[in-house]
Formats: C-alpha cells, structure tokens, sequence
C-alpha cells in the first residue's frame, strides 16, 4: 500500500471539469493529501485557442483544479476564474488560462509552470497533467462518423460508440505514475464520462499503472446524465463504457447519490435533455462492486453538484476501513 506523508493517506484523484473541481473542493480539507491527474484533451474556448496558437497543452481543466485546491483569498479566486468579455484578441479569454500560458513561456516547461502556479496560489495537493502532449480526444459515434475534438464529440446528436486519442500512444508524466504508484487510494470521478474521464484513461501507461496498484479504486458517479455524452444511462452502463474503453474491470467502490431529487430540480435539468443517473444496484452488484450509495448532492445556483464535504467523508471512511481490514488479514 502506499507510503505516507505524515499520517496522511495519499489520494490520486483523476478526471477534469467541473465535477473533479468541486469534489477537490471539500476534499482539501480531509486529511488526505491529494494528488491530482488532470486530462489535457480540452480544444475548446479560450484553452482551445492558447492550444493552437502557442502549442501548448490546454490549460482549462488544469486552472480550474489549481483554484479549487487553492489556498487563498477569495478574490483570488475571482482573478483566476475572470474571464474578459471585450478587448481584441483578449475577448472570451480567461485569466487564469494567461497566467499559465505566461508560466509556460517563462519555464519553457508545462509541468513546471502548473508547479509554480500551484507555489503562488498555496494550492494543497500536486495538480499534474495526465501527459505532457495536448491530445485530441476522437470519437467514433454509432453511425461510423468520426468527430474529432473534446467541445464537439457532444454537439452532434448521435450516439458515442467509442472515443480514442489522437496520438493513440500518448506518454504519461512520470510524476502521474508514481503518484499513482504511491497512492493509498485512486479516485475517478465525478465529471463527463466520455471527455473528462477517458482522456486519462486513455493515456496507456496510466491507465497501466492504475490497473497494477494495489489501492482501492472508487468511481464516483455523475448525479445527472449529460446530453450528448449519457443519455439514458445507468449508473452501471457508466461503469460499463469505462471497462469497455480499458480492456475490462478495475474497480472495487463505486459511489452514487441515493438522495432523491426536488420535482422543480428535475424540470430544469429535464428541459436541456438531463435525468438523475439510476442506481441500478442489481447490475453493480453482478459487476463485482462494492456500493456505497448515499445522499451526496448539494444545491448550487439551482444547479445540482456532489456534496463536496459529504463525498470527501464517505471516501476517507472507506480508505481508513480498507486499511483496518488488511491490518487485521496481516495479523
């Protein structure tokens, strides 16, 4: 099992969008120290424009992990987060995206700059890009099209089969395999399954090295399906599309909202194509997995997210039960 900093279990969380940011969000304040693995595969908006004109990889998904780990002052946030809305060229860029592109340029190294980045925002935990290349995430949908780019794989009303990278033999940073080496338990999730997720677990020798640990492997599902990407799906047929795109299972836990969701709620969601994900606990049970199904959802500007603080306790709980366990098979 993994070594310790301290007395802190070493948690490698993996994913990217917004749901991997407001997990991390209750996450840093758990005992844990937090490691993580961001996908670089994102081409659209202003990391899609810095992606081309300066070949460097996307920063978005980076910046938004780096501000919900950080330690800092609420303006901070703000800062990193600002977006402009007018200015030639400057027009739909975001701050924080400049500041990492600035950090790139002056480090000459994208890993260094999210580092640096991380020193001046306290940022509690190590933010690591899955790969050093930017990657551009395919799609083969049902009908055979291929759609290229992460922003328009969900845009085009048909039916994912399969999504892949573009190279296919993306390296993986060394830093993300030893980590996940090291971890005493390995996160993925919550976020889009197709765009988030699977750009890192594409990356092979990531994916490699996520199979061969030893630690508890947790999914924790989306609350809402995601048009485009999800419809219709089960908690299991999450899992499912995971183990079809890696070659077969892998998890031990996966983790999904029990909590039922207000009618008002639902109606929201349900005029822009979205439904609560089913826990169809029958099929994860014949997939092998342990369950935990809990309330876990917070109420968010009407919209709907994990419970950052909630999720963050069932997952320490589960960690600190696993190693009691193997302290007892040992004795």
């Amino acid at each position: 099992m993994g070594s310790q900093q301290g007395n802190r279990l070493r948690v490698v969380v993996i994913g990217g969008g917004t749901g991997l940011s407001v997990l991390l969000r209750g996450l840093k304040h758990a005992p844990v120290h937090i490691t993580a693995i961001v996908t670089v595969a994102d081409d659209g908006g202003s990391s899609g424009r810095l992606r081309e004109e300066l070949d460097m990889p996307p920063p978005g998904d980076i910046r938004n992990v780096l501000t919900a780990l950080a330690d800092t002052e609420p303006l901070m946030e703000k800062v990193m987060q600002y977006r402009f809305s007018t200015g030639t060229g400057l027009a739909g860029h975001n701050l924080g995206n400049l500041l990492l592109a600035a950090m790139n340029e002056i480090t000459g190294d994208f890993v260094t700059a999210v580092k640096k980045l991380s020193d001046v925002l306290a940022v509690r935990g190590e933010v690591l890009p899955a790969s050093t290349q930017s990657l551009r995430l395919m799609a083969e949908m049902e009908d055979g099209s291929i759609i290229a780019g992460e922003s328009q794989i969900p845009l085009t009303g048909k039916q994912i089969k399969r999504v892949f990278l573009d190279p296919e033999d993306a390296v993986p940073l060394s830093e993300a395999l030893l980590a996940i080496e090291e971890a005493d338990a390995i996160l993925i999730g919550p976020g889009s399954l197709y765009t988030s997720i699977l750009p890192n677990l594409l990356v092979r020798g990531l994916f490699a090295a996520v199979k061969n640990s030893t630690a508890p492997k947790m999914y924790i599902c989306n609350v809402m399906t995601q048009p485009g990407e999800t419809d219709g799906f089960s908690a299991s047929k999450h899992v499912e599309v995971l183990y079809d795109h890696v070659g077969g299972p892998f998890l031990d836990t996966v983790i999904v909202n029990s909590a039922a969701i207000p009618d008002k709620t639902l109606e929201k969601y349900a005029e822009k194509g979205a439904a609560p994900v089913a826990c169809d606990v029958k099929r994860l049970r014949q997939l092998g997995l342990h369950i935990v199904a809990k309330p876990l959802v917070a109420f968010e500007e009407g919209y709907l997210r994990h419970d950052a603080t909630a999720v963050s306790k069932q997952v320490v709980s589960l960690i600190k039960r696993r190693r009691r366990t193997q302290k007892i098979e040992k004795e």
